[in-house]
């Protein structure tokens, strides 16, 4: 595992196996950006000659490595583009990429100095989060020995007031994101709801989390028809986990709601073969939930918080619910299964009702629920849906200041009557399917009660990362939206 420290020390000085040093672009070639001092003398004022020769440019994340042949005590140096250079001050996620971009380049090193502009302690924690994430790799699957180990150790050059703590912070966030990116990146063998229960008893009690865990008998007894419903096709029977964390000085209380689908086939409406094999991913919800409870409590966070990792299976058989079905849910209402591919919906709707006896100041849910939201935003930004306009907002703002995309959706009111069902209080599915990312958005609202403020993350492009490596995410499981679940956590802390 990837460690961090800082560096006050002349980076240009430093015994390592590489110096990152960003760089701008400009009309003239790239040009070195605050962070590594005296790096042009040390190659005689001709870095940016030779950089041109190879082609850099200084565009965003671009990549070039150039050995110093004994001019520095590191034998290369990784240069990385950071764009045109600011007017004002570095954008965090600007940093954050470039760090992460370089990060990738360093598997199978065992230390590397990251010579970025970071004169505030926002930009060099900005800077250590991108390394770290970027070092980021899952290899627990590899047997032939071509996978190479991530760096051992980043060093993060800044004198910056405060740094010390802002790398300590980047160390807890990187870490739960890891850890997130670990469960979505393993195999539905090894993942199942019960053994994910496990996981978090075990890393949560480790944490100072309290952790309760409600099994398939119990499920049935309490009236969570909705998880029970989804999870009694598979042999791996559903669980429900609250995770709970409380602070003496608390004001406020924040509830978050993961679905946590280990293996999403569709049921009896089975996915067609092509879209089901990320679908060990569907559980990401419930994995970004974790690793904020795991982060709140790491840094003590004055607010008080819950999370409720909603665990199925969802697979056919001949247990397995039908459409047609109906469901009766913690919340007292009854739903009609049309499709038991909306499976995600009618796990989060027992966890939502469940949150809501805390008393929480708000809930938000987050869910890898529909390919609409791929349709509609594409494979980066989550949509965000809320039953209160300045709460969407600030998810929204909130997200964007951690660098995870995200953008508000409306909740159309004409969309409800399509969810309208002739036997039951409501459908789980509308019969068109235009605007199903929002609809699928008004079916949970239907289950928030009144006077809770509430908010839905629809991340189902933004969790698993199908393409190449960009910035600091990898292919595969990205851990996204865990670091906007910490900052809602932050600024009700702050309240």
């Amino acid at each position: 595992m990837t460690t961090v420290r800082l560096n006050a020390s002349q980076s240009v000085s430093i015994e390592t196996d590489a110096l990152i040093v960003g760089f701008h672009a400009t009309p003239e070639g790239p040009r070195t950006a605050p962070g590594a001092d005296g790096l042009d003398q040390a190659f005689d004022g001709r870095l940016a000659e030779i950089l041109t020769t190879v082609g850099f440019a200084g565009k965003a994340e671009e990549i070039a490595k150039i050995p110093t042949f004994g001019a520095l005590p590191a034998p290369v140096v990784i240069a990385v583009g950071l764009g045109a250079a600011p007017d004002g001050d570095y954008d965090l996620e600007t940093l954050r990429r470039a760090a992460g971009a370089a990060a990738r380049t360093l598997a199978g090193t065992a230390s590397a100095v990251l010579a970025l502009p970071a004169a505030t302690a926002e930009q060099a924690e900005a800077v250590a989060i991108g390394g770290l994430l970027g070092a980021y790799t899952f290899t627990k699957y590899r047997t032939n020995g071509d996978a190479k180990a991530p760096v051992g150790e980043l060093a993060v050059s800044s004198t910056a007031a405060g740094a010390e703590e802002a790398l300590r912070h980047a160390t807890t966030l990187a870490g739960v994101v890891g850890l997130v990116r670990d469960l979505v990146n393993t195999p539905p063998s090894d993942l199942w709801p019960g053994k994910f229960a496990e996981i978090a008893q075990e890393v949560g009690a480790e944490a100072g989390l309290t952790v309760d865990v409600l099994d398939d008998e119990e499920l049935r007894k309490n009236g969570y028809g909705g998880i029970v419903g989804v999870g009694q096709g598979s042999i791996r029977p559903p669980r429900l986990v609250r995770l709970g964390y409380t602070h003496p000085e608390a004001t406020q209380t924040v509830a978050f709601v993961g679905k946590g689908i280990t293996f999403d086939s569709g049921g009896l409406s089975l996915k067609p073969a092509a879209s089901m094999d990320w679908m060990k991913s569907d559980m990401g919800g419930a994995a970004a939930v974790f690793g904020a409870l795991l982060a709140v409590s790491r840094l003590g966070l004055p607010v008080n918080a819950v999370g409720y990792l909603c665990l199925a299976e969802n697979m056919p058989s001949g247990s397995a619910q039908r459409p047609s079905d109906v469901l009766h849910t913690y919340s007292g209402k009854t739903v009609e299964v049309l499709d038991t591919d909306a499976e995600g919906r009618l796990v989060l709707i027992d966890g939502i009702a469940r949150a809501a006896e805390d008393s929480p100041d708000l809930i938000v849910d987050v869910a890898t629920l529909t390919g609409a939201q791929i349709v509609a935003l594409g494979w980066r930004t989550a949509g965000v849906m809320s039953n209160d306009d300045a709460l969407r907002e600030e998810v929204v703002e909130i997200a964007g200041g951690q660098g995870e995309s995200a953008w508000g959706m409306p909740l159309p009111e004409e969309l409800r009557k399509g969810l309208d069902s002739p036997v039951a209080d409501i459908a789980n599915l509308q019969p068109e399917r235009w605007g199903s990312m929002l609809a699928a958005g008004i079916f949970l609202r239907e289950f928030v009660p009144d006077g809770i403020r509430w908010a839905h993350v629809d991340m189902a492009g933004p969790a698993f990362n199908k393409g190449e490596p960009h910035g600091y995410t990898p292919k595969g499981g990205t851990g996204a939206i865990t670091r906007t679940l910490i900052g809602i956590a932050e600024r009700y802390a702050g309240n």
